[in-house]
């Protein structure tokens, strides 16, 4: 599959068709139905989530041996701003093994790494996560396995039964039958041939005793699945044939067979154990979330407790770059919805789907952890901070709330940051805001700390309004600018609950004009100084490459930082100018710090603020620079030149 499901199924949502939905009998019969047919089971009273375990890397040892899911049109190379699919970033922290990307650096400085479903520690860690939160069941995704995906989605299948029956959750397998254009005789094959072995597993999942399977997509009206109403009927009592608890993942308005319904599927929308219509797409709001419950939700209860059909709804979290989380009130509402309703389960669309947006597995939490100049937002993108796990921790506690295990309630109970719900005053306001160091693209901020009654946690920079970065403390530089442009930044502080401070004062600053890069020829041997990434400065540089470039920048009372175009790190004196300098800092501080002299013959000399001593290109060049001498002589001059 190369598209993701919302790029079909975004069609918009008119006020006519949602009054179509709604009737006076349907709501009555909502009060008059009898109760579902199912005890609880392993999705009956439970949450679901969607799995879809379809992210490599090329080099992993799967094998399709591409960038799967990751890269747009050509997998065959790394995913980049241009070359993607995805609209949000993991959190990368819990994963043993990463592999680079063609993004830019993180904002941070780290290099830009996703994961590979088929590390088996990547599986393992994700369904951890679900046990740790309390989230029931995983629907295993399962598209057309007998093209080029199949070996690896077989062996993804062992992968995750492994990981379900290592961390005690149930799981079972949801095909999706998009573009599986011989789908009526080869998903019975391979039903019987290779998925049905897995019944034997202890934690696949069972409904009233038999073994539960899930076919997503009969009866959307998109080209993708052109099936008419009699193969799919026949499809589903097969299974039930076999002796499963056939749940479908329907369209949207599968009661009434309109809009994203095909006409003529009512017996086969009826003829399933379990109901559960998509919703991705459909809401993105608070009141779209109110809307749907009037016109939808419970008139799709009334339909299934009447016919003794299990009804589990769709919840999602809502895509983070598109600003629909809220921090958690939209996932919350839909929670409150569908449960007030009386449904029989919940299905979570979707667990690691960072391709719509719509994932609660760890995302980053700030744009520190983003690539730069990719984008993508982070779960903090409303101005509340929230931990990579919040949605993990929210989806177990919308299971708490369908089990009964806590009060129906439409106020969230979930803090943002766990162990912060307790406490509501917010850190005082971060002071003495100002500019330190200004570039064609960048601006260092520098602050005094905010205080807190628990703590702070952090620090939240802001371009006019909008949050640019997370930072734990001062000073930070922003990056990413646009030569001679007028920016206004302001800071505010978060504790660990969650809890924003007022601004500090705003400061007002224009960058300078793009600056040419400069490089340094050392006199001691006329060769350019280098800044190979990771290494120490040393003049060995015949041309004025890249590795030979520097960014100069002015700090004013003149002393200037000198920026490798290398690797975009500012040149330390490190060790307070015990040891050579290197280009591997982030920010600009007092070993960042350098005296620019002129010479009386032009040339230039720098002496270290961190010492006092003047830079040597030590050995006559032959071995690292240094900061280490009390005078000028032949070693310490360079001749500054434009590239």
């Amino acid at each position: 599959m190369t598209v993701s499901r919302r790029g079909f199924l975004a069609s918009a949502v008119t006020g006519s068709a949602l009054a179509a939905a709604s009737s006076t009998t349907m709501l009555s019969a909502l009060s008059s139905a009898a109760n579902a047919a199912s005890p609880p089971g392993d999705v009956v009273g439970k949450i679901t989530v969607g799995y879809q375990g379809w992210f490599a890397c090329k080099g992993d040892g799967a094998p399709i041996n591409a960038w799967w899911h990751w890269s747009g049109a050509n997998n065959q190379v790394p995913p980049s701003p241009s070359n993607n699919t995805i609209v949000a970033w993991p959190d990368m922290r819990e994963f043993t093994k990463s592999y680079v990307t063609a993004y830019s650096n993180l904002n941070n400085g780290q290099p830009a790494t996703l994961f590979s479903s088929w590390d088996q520690q990547v599986v393992d860690t994700h369904f951890r996560w679900m046990r740790e939160n309390n989230i029931d069941t995983a629907a295993l995704q399962r598209f057309n396995p007998n093209g080029g995906e199949g070996p690896t989605r077989d062996a993804m299948t062992v992968k995750v039964r492994a990981a379900a029956e290592a961390n005690g959750r149930k799981w079972y397998i949801m095909y999706d039958v998009t573009d599986w254009l011989n789908m009526q005789a080869e998903i019975k094959t391979d039903w019987l041939n290779k998925m049905s072995a897995h019944v034997a597993s202890p934690m696949y999942a069972k409904q009233n005793g038999k073994p539960v399977v899930c076919i997503w997509g009969f009866g959307f009206s998109e080209p993708s699945r052109p099936f008419t109403p009699a193969p799919c009927l026949d499809v589903v009592n097969w299974f039930k044939a076999q002796g499963c608890y056939v749940i479908g993942g329907v369209p949207t308005y599968w009661r009434q067979g309109i809009n994203d319904s095909r006409a003529g599927f009512g017996d086969v929308y009826r003829a399933f154990n379990m109901i559960s219509p998509w919703m991705v797409g459909r809401i993105s709001t608070l009141q779209d979330a109110d809307n749907f419950y009037t016109n939808l939700t419970v008139p799709d209860q009334a339909e299934c407790n009447a016919r003794g059909i299990d009804y589990q709804p769709c919840v999602l979290p809502g895509e983070v770059t598109r600003r629909h989380r809220r921090h958690g009130d939209f996932m919350w509402r839909q929670f409150y919805n569908v449960i007030r309703a009386g449904c029989q389960g919940i299905y979570i669309s979707m667990f690691d789907e960072f391709n719509e947006g719509n994932q609660i597995a760890k995302t980053t939490e700030t744009l520190a952890t983003v690539p730069a100049n990719s984008g993508l937002l982070a779960l903090d993108e409303d101005g509340t901070f929230c931990s990579s796990d919040y949605y993990l921790r929210l989806t177990g506690d919308g299971g708490r709330m369908l089990k009964g295990q806590i009060a129906l309630t439409a106020i969230r109970p979930t803090p943002p940051v766990a162990g912060g719900g307790g406490d509501n005053q917010p850190p005082t306001a971060p002071g003495n805001l100002q500019v330190t160091a200004t570039t064609s693209t960048s601006v260092t901020l520098s602050w005094s700390a905010a205080s807190d009654n628990v703590g702070v946690a952090g620090y939240q920079v802001r371009r006019g309004t909008t949050v640019v970065a997370s930072p734990a403390g001062s000073p930070f530089t922003v990056t990413g600018l646009s030569p001679s442009t007028a920016y206004s930044f302001n800071v505010t502080a978060r504790d660990a609950a969650g809890n924003i401070s007022a601004p500090s004062n705003t400061v007002n600053v224009t960058t300078p004009a793009a600056t040419a890069f400069v490089a340094l020829r050392s006199r001691a041997n006329n060769l350019f100084v280098t800044a190979a990434n990771g290494a120490a400065l040393i003049a060995n540089g015949a041309s004025a490459g890249t590795a030979q470039q520097f960014e100069r920048v002015n700090l004013g009372n003149g002393t200037i930082a000198l920026r490798a175009r290398s690797n975009n790190q500012y040149v330390c004196a490190e060790a307070a100018g015990a040891q050579p300098l290197i280009a591997n800092r982030a920010a600009i501080g007092p070993w960042e710090t350098f005296a620019l002299i002129t010479n009386p013959n032009g040339t230039i000399t720098l002496r270290a603020q961190a010492n006092n001593q003047y830079v040597c290109a030590e050995g006559a060049g032959a071995q690292p620079l240094i900061a280490n001498r009390a005078a000028i002589g032949g070693w310490e001059q360079f001749d500054l030149v434009t590239p």
